[in-house]
Parts: structure tokens; C-alpha cells; sequence
């Protein structure tokens, strides 16, 4: 059985060749063109000594080309890189020399970046540039020119499962690490390959391509950038289910809904509050064009995942789009999917989601023993079965994240779970930017969600800044309305009614803006800095006094 990304795409193309496969503006691309254009870009590929196993970089916003170059990438069982598109030189360099990458797809926007890196890069000899309307000079193979002058035929070959799928992940520290999959693994967990309700395997490798060539088309539209995991799966799974993919390249929130309007949209995937929250000014200001609200009839799926969707945000949301299904679900680049939450009106905590996660998932001890439910016990979400088989030349990092307990073995990238009494699990953030006040764990998700209850307040970010009785205390970093200046002593209160007191910022720091990754990640090491760079805005004001005592049972 062929459980091979590239195959799998195949089987949809056979079934239903003149469906459109990828939208982008008045831009349409059937399956079978899709099929053309990226056994042309593979065959243009091979012929510059391309072999399987060997690393392409795509360097992409969502166009309709960078999906192209996924495809061609995997029909010639070569390793997809994804390139994050805010990098400079420097970063540029670290991902073309960790990856051992040969050649490179990119748009002709960062031309220049390309050209200072490539000296530097002995490696990487193949560069083809898309077009994108910018004018900077360069050397690069022009896309659509080394499509005319190869051929459009499927004859690559057999592959392989064992193929490799790899995923560049940033994290909030360290340099960027490529998370190595089997493609068959990777594909059983977020490819549609078991489902995700069930956890019943999905046998035949043509059911996907079979369900969707049999039922009405679904338009999908994966909105955070193809350099996250998230979004490319969103489009896999269309791909591999007969399904419509809508592309764009910048994130706006009026954007979202206008191409909702426009193209049917039935299901978008967002990444948190990153986008939830711009979107959300845009769905409550109307079509400002017509002057009428937007039409989203067609609209039923809302899902967000890998990123804070904060319980004010979520509540706004069932308000405004009533009878819609609205998800909350957690995964990252060392597990894929590990549960779902489906959010309904009024049982939104404070925090991270709390999910139901899969019969693969769990919440494990420091021996490697699982967390009781109920038991207020806090864990690492770890998972077993189809795994990653690890970073990609780095041994170290691999044996910290992907341990065996009891003769089994976990990826445990280090976030941090609370399992409830009814057996859900409450997500509390990564370990490795939590906060140790008094000795009591403060996991910024947690507060970063109740500041955001506080209307004043567009985004934040929470950081451990010193503390000279409890070794550290809880700082926001925040971006308000309109230039708006609310004293701690407000915010505080609006925390305190989600949270202990000792969980409450003593310390703010004002920013025009949060910054945060392409995809919505947030940047701790950038909110930290700006307490490191100037005073406080203001302190102490409605946090917890020096004097006070911080106690467990406040937890």
C-alpha cells in the first residue's frame, strides 16, 4: 500500500482531474493542471541532479506555486524545506547549511536575501524564482520558464513510505530544528490516515480520494502562512480528499471575510489569537465596500490550533457566528495531532484549551508514569505510536524529546498538561518559558488569555522578569486599542477574576505591536527584551504585594 504524500495526491488527480484543486483571487488550477505544472517542475528539478532524499527549500508566501512545488518535491521523493519568509541573511544561512539544501524555490521578493546567502552555500546550486511583481535583479531560473522546457509527464516511479516529510520548526528558543517523519507516519496523524474521532486506521490508501470524488466539493481555506505544519496539512488533507484549496498571501482580517464571501469558503484553520482577534474588529466593522455585513453562509468550520485562542476571543466568536462548529485543537511539529476541544457557549476556561485527546496521547510524570485525573498533578503531553524519527542531524536534541518509559516511546517536546477529573486535558503552555515565582509554576498562556478579557487590551505576552524575595515575578508585555493606557491596577482586576492572585502581572511594559512569528507563534524572547531594555510602564499597582505570600493552595 502506497501511504506516500505524492501518491496519494495522484489517486485524487485520476478520480477527478477537472475539479478545481487550488483558488487564488480569479485564479483557478484543476487538478490536472496541478498535476502538469508540478510533474514539469519535478522533471526540471531532476534534470539539475535533484535525487530522492535530497533538500529543496521553498521560500514562499501561500501562493498557488508554492503548493506546485510541495507536489514536485514529493513525486521526485526529494525532502521539502520550508523557509521562514521573515529570516535575514544570517538565518537564511543557518537553514540552507543545517538542511544540506541543493536547491531552492522561491519568490523573486527576496531575491536580494538569496543572493548574499548563496555565495556562502556551496551546496545549493538550483535556484528558481516566481514571479511576484517585485522588480530585483537576480540570476535564478525563472519559475514558469523552467516549467515550458520540461516534460509533463507521471513517470518517476515507484516510492516509497518511508520517504521523508520534514518540518523546520523555530519554537520560542534555539535555532530552528527539521523534524524528520516517515511520510506514512506522518500521514496516519494529520494526514486523514486514522480518524481523528475514532482512532480507527483508514486501510485503503484510495478511500480519501474515493470519499471526496463521491460527495459535493469542500472548500477549504488554510490561512497562516505554508511555513506552519498546520497550513500544509489543511491543504494535504484537501488535496488527498478531492477538496478546494484557497490560497493568499498576506493575512488581513477584512480579507479573510471578503474571500469567505467571495470563493464559499466552508472551513478556514487559524493559528490563536494572532488572527482570531484581527478578524474578529474586521467581522464586527462589516464589508466596509458595501456597507453590509459579509455574507458567510456557507461558512460551517472554524478550527484553530497550535496557538492561544483565548476564552473572550472564542465566546465573541459563537456570539457572532451562531451555528458553526468552532475547534480548539493541540499538536505540534514532534507529535501532530494530540486532541480536539469543539467550544460551545459559556464552557470556556481561562488559559490554554482543554481538549479531549486521542487514544495515542497522554499526560506523563518526570519516570515517564501517567497523571491521575483530577489529581491536580501537572505533566508533559507526550504521545506514542506514529512518531517523527527525530531532528534532523542533531542526536542531542532528538534523545532530549523522544524518550522511552516502560518500553515505550513518547515524543514529549515539553508541554506542559493538567489532566481533569472527567479525563480532559488542560494545555498550560511550554516548559521552557514558564515561570517559577515563590516556587509555584505561572505558564504565560494562562495569563496571556485573561489579560485579553480586559477590552483595552489587543495582544500580550507574559515573561519571568527578576524578583529579589521570589526569584521571579509575572511582566506583561501588552499591545492596547487605539493608542489606549489602562493601569495595572485595572488589568489586574480583570486577571483576578480568572486567576490566583500570585498569577496576576506586577510588572507592564506598553509595545505599538506584539511581535510574534508568520504564523502567529509568540516571540518570548523578543517580550523579554523589552522588559530588559527600559523601566516598566507601570508596577506593583493591583499585583501581589512584596510582602505577600504565595501559596500552593492558590494553584
Amino acid at each position: 500500500m502506497a501511504l506516500n504524500i505524492a501518491d496519494l495526491v495522484e489517486h485524487t488527480i485520476d478520480l477527478i482531474p477537472d475539479r478545481v484543486a487550488l483558488l487564488a483571487g480569479d485564479r483557478e488550477v484543476t487538478y490536472a493542471q496541478l498535476e502538469e505544472r508540478a510533474n514539469r517542475l519535478g522533471h526540471y528539478l531532476r534534470e539539475q541532479g535533484v535525487q530522492p532524499g535530497d533538500k529543496v527549500g521553498i521560500y514562499c508566501r501561500n501562493t498557488i506555486e508554492a503548493i506546485e512545488a510541495m507536489v514536485a518535491v514529493f513525486k521526485i521523493r526529494a525532502v521539502m524545506v520550508n523557509v521562514n519568509y521573515r529570516y535575514i541573511e544570517n538565518e537564511l544561512h543557518y537553514i540552507f547549511d543545517n538542511s544540506d539544501m541543493v536547491a531552492l524555490i522561491h519568490e523573486r521578493r527576496y531575491s536580494d536575501k538569496v543572493a548574499a546567502v548563496l555565495p556562502e552555500t556551496p551546496l545549493l546550486k538550483t535556484t528558481i524564482v516566481i514571479e511576484d511583481g517585485t522588480e530585483l535583479a537576480y540570476e535564478g531560473v525563472e519559475y514558469e520558464a523552467a516549467l515550458a522546457q520540461s516534460s509533463p509527464d507521471r513517470d518517476f516511479g515507484e516510492r516509497s513510505n518511508d520517504d521523508l516529510y520534514m518540518l523546520y520548526t523555530g519554537g520560542t528558543t534555539g535555532k530552528p530544528k527539521g523534524v524528520m517523519w516517515r511520510q506514512e507516519d506522518v500521514w496516519r496523524v494529520l494526514g486523514g490516515g486514522i480518524n481523528f474521532i475514532t482512532g480507527e486506521y483508514v486501510e485503503d490508501e484510495w478511500e480519501l480520494a474515493k470519499v471526496g470524488a463521491e460527495n459535493p466539493v469542500m472548500v477549504r481555506f488554510p490561512i497562516p502562512p505554508m511555513i506552519h505544519g498546520g497550513s500544509q496539512w489543511a491543504v494535504f488533507h484537501s488535496l488527498f480528499g478531492g477538496g478546494t484549496c484557497v490560497m493568499h498571501p498576506e493575512f488581513g482580517g477584512h480579507d479573510v471575510w471578503r474571500i469567505i464571501d467571495k470563493h464559499k469558503v466552508n472551513l478556514i484553520f487559524i493559528t490563536g489569537d494572532a488572527m482570531a482577534r484581527p478578524m474578529l474588529d474586521a467581522l464586527l466593522e462589516g464589508n466596509k465596500a458595501t456597507g453590509e455585513p459579509y455574507d458567510l453562509s456557507s461558512l460551517y468550520v472554524m478550527a484553530s490550533s497550535a496557538a492561544l485562542f483565548s476564552p473572550s476571543i472564542r465566546e465573541k466568536y459563537l456570539e457572532l457566528l451562531p451555528n458553526r462548529m468552532i475547534t480548539d485543537s493541540i499538536g505540534s511539529s514532534e507529535t501532530g495531532f494530540g486532541g480536539l476541544a469543539v467550544v460551545a457557549k459559556g464552557e470556556s476556561r481561562g488559559g490554554g484549551p482543554t481538549v479531549k485527546i486521542d487514544a495515542s496521547t497522554t499526560v506523563l510524570d518526570d519516570v515517564g508514569n501517567p497523571v491521575k485525573p483530577g489529581s491536580g498533578e501537572i505533566g508533559f503531553l507526550a504521545r506514542r505510536g506514529h512518531l517523527p524519527l527525530g531532528y534532523y542531524k542533531d542526536d542531542e536534541k532528538t534523545k532530549a524529546t523522544f524518550k522511552e518509559f516502560n518500553g515505550i516511546r513518547y515524543a514529549i517536546p515539553g508541554d506542559f498538561a493538567r489532566v481533569e477529573a472527567d479525563g480532559t486535558v488542560t494545555m498550560l503552555g511550554r516548559g521552557s518559558v514558564s515561570i517559577n515565582s515563590g516556587g509555584e509554576k505561572i505558564f504565560p498562556e494562562e495569563v496571556e488569555g485573561a489579560l485579553k478579557s480586559h477590552p483595552d487590551i489587543f495582544d500580550a505576552l507574559v515573561v519571568g522578569i527578576p524578583d529579589e524575595r521570589f526569584g521571579q515575578r509575572v511582566a506583561a508585555v501588552v499591545q492596547t486599542r487605539d493608542g489606549l493606557r489602562p493601569g495595572l491596577h485595572e488589568i489586574a482586576a480583570a486577571v483576578r477574576k480568572e486567576l490566583a492572585g500570585y498569577k496576576v502581572p506586577r510588572s507592564l511594559w506598553f509595545v505599538d505591536e506584539i511581535k510574534r512569528s508568520p504564523a502567529g507563534k509568540p516571540d518570548y524572547r523578543w517580550a523579554k527584551e523589552q522588559t530588559e531594555a527600559r523601566p516598566a510602564d507601570d508596577h506593583n499597582g493591583g499585583g501581589e504585594s512584596e510582602s505577600s505570600t504565595i501559596k500552593s493552595s492558590e494553584a
